[in-house]
């Protein structure tokens, strides 16, 4: 996968997952919708990876374990979804599932990038002409490499933290960060939040459909719990399988699992209870999908808000600072 993802990227993702789950669920064979799919892809990049995935699948290769040995151009989620959606039988469901899910990331990633243009803008040039000290030296001594010594510093953290963040969090290097930067999300208002609901919808998405083709409720839930992407809820659904071996339902370890929020546990148990585990589920996917995504759009709103008032405050703190300096010297000299 590329080391940073744009928007447009998001796009062509979507539109790759809807083309292939749109061939899938007009009865063509997978193989034939790949084949179809490798000749017009919404994007010159998927076609050599298609052809590899073709090429496995030839070499009597299962669909999902194809994509996994084809590079690491699909994320964990993506795999683990198909992975779900191939035992289920369902592939052209999750095929539209993914195409959503990137349609939404795509579109919240274009509003992120065009709130924080701006204030991203007013922190360059802020952070170009402060500290005060040695734009200064540079405008009345000439004393360039200071200046860019400390511009190059102060850029290339910025710039250089995140570009670490994102390469540490992609492929299998990136298990453990990701761990890290989810208990790190956790706790920001809004965001921690909408990570967790988006992990739960997409969890009753993959077990409701592995429950509906037939697939034992104890590996279902391994594999939903893989499909859902939050390491919390593989981490806890990791643990159930000796306690399946004791005769333990999954309603009782969801009741005591801290993981699942206290509405998913009542639903989940009645459902169990009624046999509508199928029912019950449709209705969690859609009711923390709806909620993940309010709680997102609000991160996209505030959180250019709190960039802009935070470079606001530095700049009001660095004049302060240049004045309050500028004046203890004139004092210093008028004494």
């Amino acid at each position: 996968m590329a080391l940073i993802v744009l928007p447009d990227q998001f796009v062509r993702r979507a539109e790759l997952f809807h083309q292939l789950g749109s061939l899938l669920s007009v009865g063509l064979p997978a193989m034939r919708a790949l084949e179809q799919l490798a000749k017009n892809p919404p994007s010159r990049s998927f076609r050599a990876p298609l052809r590899r995935v073709i090429s496995l699948i030839d070499q009597g290769e299962s669909f999902t374990r194809a994509f996994q040995k084809s590079g690491t151009w699909l994320t964990h989620f993506d795999l683990a979804l198909l992975e779900a959606s191939e035992r289920s039988g369902r592939m052209d469901s999750a095929c539209r599932i993914l195409a959503e899910y990137y349609r939404e990331r795509a579109r919240l990633a274009k509003q992120m990038i065009s709130a924080m243009a701006y204030p991203v803008f007013v922190l360059g040039f802020a952070l170009f002409i402060f500290p005060i000290d040695r734009f200064t030296g540079l405008v009345l001594r000439g004393e360039v490499l200071p200046f860019l010594l400390q511009k190059g510093a102060i850029f290339g953290l910025l710039g250089g933290v995140p570009l670490a963040i994102i390469w540490a969090v992609q492929g299998k290097r990136g298990e453990k960060w990701r761990v890290l930067l989810d208990a790190l999300c956790r706790p920001i208002p809004f965001l921690g939040k909408a990570r967790h609901q988006m992990a739960l919808a997409r969890l009753c998405t993959a077990l409701e459909a592995l429950i509906s083709a037939g697939v034992s409720i104890t590996e279902g839930w391994s594999l939903a719990a893989a499909a859902s992407g939050s390491p919390r809820i593989v981490r806890e659904v990791g643990t159930w399988q000796p306690q399946f071996a004791m005769g333990r339902t999954p309603a009782e370890l969801v009741q005591e699992a801290r993981v699942f929020p206290e509405m998913f546990q009542s639903m989940y148990a009645g459902g169990e209870i009624s046999g509508q585990q199928d029912d019950v589920l449709i209705r969690l996917q859609g009711h923390y999908a709806e909620e993940g995504s309010r709680n997102l759009q609000l991160v996209t709103e505030w959180t250019p808000r709190l960039a802009y008032l935070a470079i606001v405050i530095y700049i009001a703190f660095q004049i302060v600072g240049f004045y309050s300096d500028y004046f203890a010297r004139v004092s210093a000299v008028s004494q």
